[in-house]
């Protein structure tokens, strides 16, 4: 059985950092694309980090670049999400994502290329 389960979400006040977790079974993350996004009340899933198989190339959308790293634990088939300088308006439920992919280079940020889908937890910066 092909699962994700992410942990790690939780309330921070703003300026404060997370680090998000996703755990794969049924499959090794160095055997997908990876990617985390977020969706907020109202608003469409939005890609905010990916990263291709062989983990050399990844993608932030300018909303967080430079406050959002992408890390990937092939011996904990772990993939993670740092997340700093967290501002009011990164709050979304987050979800893990894996894409199964022939290419070990590129990377997506349409929802819809991705095949597996962890359940998604809740980030809240707030004072």
């Amino acid at each position: 059985q092909f699962q994700l389960v992410e942990s790690g979400g939780g309330l921070v006040q703003p300026g404060g950092s997370l680090r998000l977790s996703c755990t794969a079974s049924g499959f090794t993350l160095d055997a997908v694309a990876v990617a985390w996004f977020r969706q907020a009340p109202g608003k469409e899933r939005e890609g905010v980090s990916c990263m291709s198989r062989s983990g050399a190339y990844t993608y932030y959308p300018d909303s967080v670049k430079g406050r959002f790293t992408i890390a990937r634990d092939n011996a904990e088939n772990t993939v993670y999400l740092q997340m700093n300088s967290l501002k009011p308006e990164d709050t979304a439920v987050y979800f893990c994502a894996a894409w199964r992919t022939a290419y070990r280079q590129s990377v997506r940020t349409d929802p819809q290329a991705y095949d597996y889908w962890g359940q998604g937890t809740q980030v809240t910066v707030s004072s």
